[in-house]
């Protein structure tokens, strides 16, 4: 009996047990399931709830514990400039994020959020990250692999910091450089844009061979998921003001402002971000027609659409005034995930209310959560849910910085050397008596990395971040003995009475963002101007122009010795000195027109007329080599001539000797 009754409690106890193993089993959560069965057993467990607030995108600052495990929020973002505390470090970040993450873990079905942030040129958030140069200044390298590269970096740095998730890249074609946003995009040239969608391979990975067309990829846990924004047209608005009306037809939007979505959507973008603009009238937020017609259908893109922040609340002018309705036409036009950024609980709340009363159908919520389940599912957040901190140390790594020391160097374009063909000033000599360094950027590193750095409008100073100043590069490049001299804003008689060698000035815009750098006349900031007149009417100088695009400079160029387009380029300035003097040689090329005046704008490359002050693809060349030293033109042509006198001589003794 006794036996018997063991057996019995034996088999009991197994049934138990397959019992409690069959339960905690959930096809989902099982890695080695496809992708597809995985997103169908859980889209079969969900709630029309849960559903519509994986579609929602909030704040950090608003996403407690208690609201991730409660509504099952899909996405938390940092806004530009927003952070765990001031100069937090890579640890901060992870910890602040991963206490938001284990709120969803804690939810009914545990799914995983996915954490957002602005990477448009490097972490550029984050304290102590490595600020690369915005994308006009590596439209002017022209080099593909270069931002693949930099995307690779950006993507380690953002890991770094727990972040698995970045809106990037920027692949508007600016076709008005007054757009406060022209810095954010590589060229004029769609052509170009669509070169440097090698960005995204760096970002995420390389595609595998076999992938459909349109299946977002993430290779890792050294990958992040990018983001291509902002469809479409946002780089072609009347007189370039920000969020404003693209008027153009289909033929001119799907030729020059779409190409690079197709490029990037082969591959293998995980997000596209819509943009503020509208096209013809139509606000992008609420067109059907281009995000579900033609994103989705025609070019086939299977990852998640997201708004820009606030960008449904904008679909009304004013904007908020029907929220109701701007949910309606933002969710039904194809948006998938919406930016919210605070106020959440209303977005559901007429979410839920649609879907009920059928005004939105049920089938739209599912196409947007099986999107971004897919995103989720690929780039394995729902086994590394949880950052660590196996990568804080490559934060503003040397070899990052090296990197992007590489990329000033090579986005450097050289638009003027000397005064004539024959006289020219360029490279710097390193070793002279005393030379001058002067403007409103030589030392600033904030005016150097422009707007989204660290605050969303950027800053000025160098308290905010770290990296090399153009000033402290100059001071590290020339020799020892070398005495350099900086006054930012000198007067004429200083320069006169100085007895500099030579001088440069760094001059330009200083940082913004958005609307907020949008300008009608396109001027430096004072005392820009001044300060190359007073210094270049007294010693030979060269003006080096830190700006996110073309500026006014034609006034001044006759009284230039030399001058570089140096755009903005972050946080190493070494890359500036080391085509100064000469270690490296000048190879950029501008990726936009440089007009005279702001009169012929907007003046796009193959447009009639076309009379600009250096075209679109110019940029002098010069080789690396070692200083020359800085001679009068008659010392200069003196020299010539004596060597020419003394090749004559020994031709003549050669001669006489073969002769012999």
């Amino acid at each position: 009996m006794s036996r018997f009754l063991v057996l019995v409690l034996g088999v009991l106890s197994m049934c138990w047990w397959a019992a409690i193993v069959g339960a905690e089993y959930v096809r989902y959560k099982d890695p080695e399931q496809p992708v597809g069965a995985r997103i169908r057993d859980l889209m079969g467990r969900m709630t029309p709830e849960e559903k519509i607030a994986q579609m929602a995108q909030i704040d950090w600052s608003v996403a407690t514990f208690d609201i991730m495990r409660d509504f099952s929020i899909g996405s938390v973002l940092s806004g530009g400039g927003s952070t765990p505390r001031p100069e937090a470090s890579a640890q901060d970040w992870i910890d602040m994020i991963n206490g938001i993450q284990n709120g969803s873990l804690s939810s009914r079905l545990g799914i995983p959020m996915i954490y957002g942030i602005d990477a448009v040129h490097g972490h550029n958030n984050v304290y102590n990250a490595t600020i690369f140069p915005h994308n006009i200044g590596l439209g002017a390298t022209r080099d593909p692999d270069l931002v693949k590269r930099i995307g690779a970096a950006t993507a380690i740095e953002a890991r770094a910091t727990g972040i698995p998730y970045v809106f990037a890249p920027c692949i508007a074609v600016c076709r008005d450089p007054r757009w406060g946003r022209c810095y954010e995009s590589y060229s004029e040239d769609h052509k170009i844009v669509e070169e440097m969608t090698d960005i995204i391979i760096g970002l995420q990975g390389e595609i595998p061979a076999k992938s459909r067309k349109g299946v977002p990829f993430v290779g890792g846990k050294n990958k992040v998921a990018a983001c291509a924004k902002h469809f479409a047209g946002d780089g072609g608005t009347f007189k370039g003001i920000n969020e404003n009306n693209t008027v153009i037809d289909r033929h001119g939007l799907l030729s020059i402002h779409t190409p690079a979505y197709s490029d990037s959507i082969i591959k293998g973008v995980s997000t596209v971000m819509v943009s503020y603009s509208s096209w013809n009238g139509v606000k992008m937020h609420a067109s059907h027609e281009l995000i579900t017609g033609f994103l989705k259908d025609t070019l086939k893109f299977k990852g998640f659409v997201i708004s820009d922040w606030e960008g449904i609340d904008r679909i009304t002018l004013p904007p908020r005034a029907n929220y109701t309705y701007s949910v309606q036409a933002g969710i039904l036009a194809g948006i998938d995930m919406v930016m919210i950024p605070y106020n959440f609980s209303e977005f559901i709340n007429d979410l839920t209310y649609l879907v009920t009363n059928n005004v939105i159908p049920m089938d739209r919520i599912n196409d947007a959560v099986e999107r971004i389940l897919l995103v989720k599912f690929s780039m394995g957040l729902f086994e590394n849910p949880l950052a660590d901190l196996t990568l804080v140390d490559k934060l503003g790594s040397q070899a990052h910085r090296n990197l992007a020391r590489e990329a000033v160097r090579k986005s450097l374009v050289l638009l003027k050397n000397g005064k004539n063909e024959t006289d020219p000033l360029l490279p710097l000599p390193k070793k002279v008596p005393k030379i001058l360094v002067a403007g409103t950027h030589a030392d600033n590193l904030g005016y150097q990395c422009g707007g989204w750095t660290i605050q969303w409008q950027g800053f000025s100073g160098n308290s905010y971040t770290r990296g090399t100043t153009i000033l402290a590069a100059i001071k590290a490049a020339v020799d020892p003995s070398t005495e350099v001299i900086y006054n930012e804003n000198p007067d004429g008689n200083f320069v006169e009475s100085g007895k500099f060698s030579y001088a440069i000035v760094v001059a330009g815009e200083p940082p913004y963002a958005e609307s907020q750098g949008d300008s009608m006349n396109l001027t430096m900031v004072d005392p820009g101007p001044s300060v190359i007149n007073n210094v270049c009417e007294a010693v030979k100088c060269v003006v080096v122009i830190i700006s996110g695009r073309p500026i006014v400079i034609e006034p001044y160029v006759s009284s230039i010795d030399a001058l570089v387009a140096a755009w903005l380029p972050g946080t190493e300035g070494q890359g500036v000195t080391d085509v100064l003097y000469g270690d490296y040689g000048f190879t950029g090329e501008l990726p936009r027109t440089w007009f005279k005046t702001v009169d012929q704008l907007p003046m796009n490359v193959g447009d009639s007329p076309y009379d600009p002050l250096f075209p679109f693809g110019f940029g002098l060349k010069t080789q690396a080599g070692p200083s020359k030293t800085l001679v009068s033109r008659e010392t200069s042509a003196s020299s010539g001539g004596m060597l020419s006198m003394l090749i004559v001589v020994a031709s003549v003794i050669l001669s006489l000797y073969l002769t012999g």
